[in-house]
């Protein structure tokens, strides 16, 4: 058995219809529906852009602020490689303090 849907329906004329305008009530709700769902179906396609575009606005920012890292990162080695060149004893000195403060915080846990 093969039945045909449609969005209308076609026979609606039968014995078990109570009003001769019900054909055209139904297409009427058919209608409604069909711009009901369209509607729908454009606000969710307005809020999925929406939010596409905020996703890639972050992704682009966040690409900007990892490449500054990056850079903050390379100064800071270049700086601390030329200041322990340029003060070897001094750079000597702070590690050894800061290697013994550090093993003592570690050490009284």
């Amino acid at each position: 058995m093969s039945e045909r849907f449609t969005t209308y329906p076609n026979d609606l004329s039968g014995a078990n219809n109570t009003s001769p305008r019900a054909p055209d009530m139904a297409h009427k709700m058919a209608d409604a529906a069909s711009s009901t769902v369209d509607r729908m179906a454009s606000g969710a396609h307005e809020a999925v852009d929406k939010m596409a575009d905020v996703a890639a606005q972050a992704a682009e920012t966040l690409d900007v602020k990892g490449e500054q890292l990056k850079d903050l990162q390379v100064r800071w080695l270049e700086n601390s490689r030329a200041y322990v060149r340029d003060n070897p004893v001094k750079a000597l000195g702070i590690a050894l303090v800061g290697g013994f403060l550090l093993s003592r915080l570690l050490s009284s846990r």
